[in-house]
């Protein structure tokens, strides 16, 4: 093989496997964030709004060591402040340690989540992004495509798309303590809403109607 191709090779596998080329910026189509290369990945909620209702005690952003890197990573967040994401935010919500969790900050008072070692034992975390889903998150909604995209989409839906089990719960214990008109009662499964928020997702009224109507089909 000359050198010629071998430098084109190289070039065409590093597009595929993180481009920023392959993507269009996300438009909000019916309430849900509609992304043209991924239309089955349909989340409701911007990097931005996750972390302004109030998400991870504050503690998402902080310095972390990771089993992949040497040192300590800090400051990851930073890149996105160029487009406004923490306008507003305290940067006391984003970084402050994770034995200073603050449930006060999580719009729904409640602690959710395990912690990042636990994670990475259970071989869930990509090299590429230390921090986790969120992590990739705003790097898929800025535009990056990579290798791991699939894996990721495939998590939020399990979770929180339309078949998601933590959505799907949460509408079941809706209708068990409350009924239709209860759909946005904060005080049923708060600690279920809080994690849905992790993963970019809110249940709306739409969404918890077509729900009903999907099991009254069975």
């Amino acid at each position: 093989m000359t050198n010629t191709r071998r430098m084109r090779k190289k070039r065409k596998n590093k597009t595929r496997k993180n481009s920023k080329k392959m993507s269009k910026k996300p438009k909000k189509v019916g309430g849900k964030i509609y992304f043209e290369d991924h239309p089955e990945f349909r989340p409701n909620l911007s990097p931005r709004q996750m972390f302004k209702m109030g998400s991870f005690g504050g503690t998402y952003w902080r310095p972390i060591k990771s089993k992949f890197y040497d040192g300590e990573l800090r400051n990851k967040h930073k890149k996105y402040s160029k487009l406004g994401w923490w306008k507003g935010i305290s940067e006391d919500n984003l970084t402050r340690p994770f034995n200073k969790y603050d449930v006060k900050i999580n719009k729904y008072g409640k602690k959710v989540g395990t912690t990042l070692n636990f994670w990475e034992d259970k071989g869930w975390i990509d090299k590429q992004d230390p921090y986790g889903w969120v992590q990739w998150y705003c790097e898929f909604y800025t535009g990056r495509r990579s290798k791991d995209d699939e894996r990721q989409i495939s998590r939020f839906n399990k979770l929180a798309g339309p078949k998601g089990r933590f959505r799907k719960w949460l509408i079941t214990q809706i209708m068990k303590k409350g009924g239709k008109n209860k759909w946005n009662d904060h005080s049923i499964s708060p600690a279920i809403r809080q994690t849905l928020q992790h993963w970019a997702y809110k249940l709306t009224k739409k969404d918890f109607n077509d729900e009903l109507k999907e099991r009254k089909k069975k």
